[in-house]
């Protein structure tokens, strides 16, 4: 099978006879021909790599012949539909653009899910994938790379309490490189520590066997941190940490690499402070790769805002050498991956690192001056910041002292730091030590295995394990009968005739279409004059991506799913009360001074999980972040036991997601809850509120709830209304 450049990709031919499939090589590939001279059309080009043999030039290069110069670094595309046959569509896209390092999100929130989707819950967990999805795309890629002429890294997560296991997994199908982080686990999802090293140190063994490269996840401390600039010296440190112990289990150093992430973005003077952060990373992991990425903790829906931002981060990439070229989608901040957005990324970082080919031979960093005395100053701080880690007692002494992820700019302290719990978290008590007798008959495994006598490998003694034997994988197809590419492709079945399309932004024929209005009115009523231009154009779901005020009464600019030629009448339009939702800083002190503590779980038969741990978890903004504690109690939970963790924990809310709504399910679901809380004598002791995509603030009020709240809620919408409602029902009473 190979690929026709004016055909199709065919999704049904890649799943053919897929059970099969054997990747055709394993391990990391970095660009060809780097660091040679070469002339590409008139011009000449001192930090570039070989080209393409099919590609899609920048527009600019219409002046010049076409050409299409490759950077001398990786560029990576993230890709994010959730629907792996959607992804091959555009990882085609993306390698024609330039990519060579596709990393795969299975969906926007994959590390919330808790299991994985083949086998069992027990002892399983982590990213939503299953090798169905990961044998189809590295399938794929070999087609591919085979059309631009070019091997393409296919990169995805082995986190969660699965690590290990996913990345046995991954290690089949040819994955070349892969997130692996211990500290991630344990400060983002609380996984017990001592669960989550071991773990690593057996996913970092067959990662090393496996030749892929291994990125950190330190970067998630300026995602994180209130302050991001202020954690420079603690993004050192945990780098540091798990360089030297991925290169301790044995992963070769040029294959370990910091996910370097500028802390600040303008209107922040950034440059002053990112650039001697990334000099200073330069100088201290000499032996390391530089995984530069742009900062996606102070991007909003402006998409022009930031590609500026990622521009300037490349400025930084291309003066101190990165290996490595992440570009987050500019749609980042809409949570909306579209394919062209994914496209507008990459062409980002190769116009700006072709446009800046030989800087560093023009320019110089002047050590002399300002610059040396920040990065002087930022490693001595980082130094310190581990001396004191060492006098402390070690990482685990410190991450429970809160040591990590706290806006002081070390050695200040702000005190918010994330602390963990040594005997706590997911995982806790599941790890033993290993029997003098254990045995585990694998060829790649990490720490203690009694060898029997006359074995020169383990695996000997059931004839080889699946890394020697490949007819030894168990292949599993997708098991949901409903959910699954089959049933999805029958779908869009019709499109499949090249003559018969739709827009598309996101997935095949999902028909959406994107427009740029601007009318000469404030903010608030232009958002919901733009929705009704979409509604008179016929569409369904109608959303406003981004709104952005050109000046309070003159004028606003909007984009919608939608495109409308006709003028709409304001007086016409019915614009809803606002809520108005507390600055951070107020939930924050009305938490410290008076803490909640709130029992969650999505109920019923429904298991999402993805939408209530956006509201919860710190990591992407979720109550925890302001200090209330919660008690997630997982997916399908009776509303009978939620009812009575809330009275045994003396919680001040409840918080239940429902998703499902067939038969009018989450409102009877909201009833039952309400009616529970009456019969046990807590309705007026205890907040209720209740989430779900179908969820509105009145269904749920009108079902005896409290709030409800429906999608695009944040974790500050929910904070908000438990402190303002808490204080609106102590003044009544």
């Amino acid at each position: 099978m190979t690929l026709q450049i004016h055909e199709k990709l065919n999704i049904r031919e890649i799943l053919q006879d897929l059970e099969k499939y054997e990747p055709r090589r394993r391990g990391w590939h970095w660009r060809e021909g780097r660091n040679e001279t070469r002339i590409v059309g008139d011009f000449e080009y001192h930090e570039s790599s070989e080209g393409l043999k099919n590609y899609i030039p920048l527009p600019g290069s219409r002046g010049m012949g076409y050409i299409d110069p490759q950077p001398d670094c990786i560029i990576t595309t993230e890709i994010a539909s959730g629907r792996f046959e959607d992804d091959i569509r555009r990882m085609r896209m993306a390698a024609w653009h330039g990519a060579d390092h596709i990393m795969v999100i299975r969906t926007a929130g994959q590390s919330h899910i808790d299991s994985l989707l083949e086998g069992t819950t027990q002892g399983i967990g982590g990213i939503a994938v299953t090798r169905k999805q990961v044998r189809a795309s590295r399938k794929a890629l070999d087609l591919i790379e085979d059309e631009v002429g070019r091997p393409i890294n296919f990169h995805s997560y082995i986190s969660g309490v699965a690590g290990p296991d996913i990345a046995v997994m991954f290690a089949e199908e040819g994955i070349n490189g892969a997130h692996q982080d211990p500290q991630y686990n344990v400060l983002y999802r609380n996984v017990n520590m001592v669960r989550s090293f071991v773990d690593a140190c057996e996913a970092k063994k067959i990662m090393a066997w496996a030749d892929m490269l291994q990125i950190d996840g330190a970067h998630n401390a300026n995602a994180t941190a209130m302050k991001a600039w202020k954690v420079r010296p603690e993004l050192m440190v945990q780098h540091a940490i798990n360089c030297i112990f991925s290169k301790k289990v044995g992963i070769k150093p040029e294959n370990i690499a910091l996910s370097t992430v500028p802390p600040t973005a303008p209107p922040a003077p950034c440059m002053r402070l990112d650039l001697p952060y990334a000099v200073a990373l330069r100088d201290i992991f000499t032996e390391y790769k530089m995984r530069a990425q742009q900062n996606t903790k102070y991007m909003e829906s402006d998409m022009r805002e930031a590609t500026v931002s990622h521009t300037l981060n490349l400025v930084i990439s291309r003066l101190t050498s990165a290996d490595i070229q992440s570009t987050i989608t500019p749609d980042e901040g809409r949570n909306v991956p579209w394919h062209y957005n994914n496209i507008a990324a990459i062409s980002t970082a190769k116009q700006a690192l072709t446009g800046m080919d030989g800087l560093r031979e023009m320019v110089k960093l002047d050590r002399e001056g300002p610059l040396g005395v920040e990065v002087r100053e930022l490693k001595e701080r980082a130094i310190l910041f581990m001396e004191e880690i060492l006098e402390t007692g070690g990482y685990f002494k410190a991450v429970q002292e809160g040591f990590f992820i706290d806006s002081g700019y070390y050695p200040e302290r702000n005190g918010d730091g994330i602390p963990r719990q040594i005997e706590g978290g997911i995982g806790y008590g599941w790890v033993f030590e290993r029997d003098p007798q254990y045995f585990a008959p694998v060829s790649v495994h990490f720490g203690y295995n009694n060898l029997p006598e006359g074995f020169l490998r383990a695996s000997e003694a059931i004839g080889g394990d699946t890394f020697e034997d490949r007819s030894k994988i168990q292949y599993i197809d997708e098991l949901d009968e409903f959910d699954n590419v089959n049933t999805r492709l029958k779908d869009v079945e019709k499109y499949e005739n090249p003559k018969l399309m739709k827009p598309e932004v996101e997935w095949k024929a999902d028909g959406i279409v994107c427009t740029t209005i601007f009318l000469p009115c404030d903010e608030r009523t232009a958002e919901f004059a733009a929705m009704k231009c979409g509604e008179k154009m016929g569409l369904e779901d109608v959303t406003v991506v981004h709104k952005q005020c050109i000046h309070p009464s003159e004028g606003t600019v909007v984009e919608i799913k939608g495109k409308v030629k006709f003028d709409i009448n304001v007086d016409e339009l019915v614009i809803p009360e606002k809520v108005q939702v507390l600055s951070d800083q107020e939930i924050r002190a009305a938490i410290s001074e008076r803490p909640l503590f709130v029992v969650a779980a999505t109920v019923g038969q429904d298991e999402h999980s993805v939408g209530l741990k956006e509201i919860l978890d710190i990591k992407h903004g979720g109550i925890e972040k302001f200090g209330i504690k919660y008690l997630y109690l997982g997916t399908s939970y009776p509303i009978e036991k939620l009812v009575d963790a809330a009275i045994e924990t003396n919680a001040d809310a409840i918080l239940a997601s429902t998703i499902i709504t067939h038969d009018d399910i989450h409102v009877k679901n909201m009833r039952k809850l309400h009616d529970l809380c009456v019969e046990k004598g807590i309705r007026e002791k205890v907040m209720l509120c209740c989430g779900g995509t179908q969820v509105t603030n009145e269904i749920a009020v009108e079902a005896g709830m409290d709030a409800g709240f429906g999608r695009g809620t944040h974790g500050n919408d929910v904070a908000s209304f438990l402190v303002k409602y808490r204080s609106e029902r102590e003044s009544a009473s």
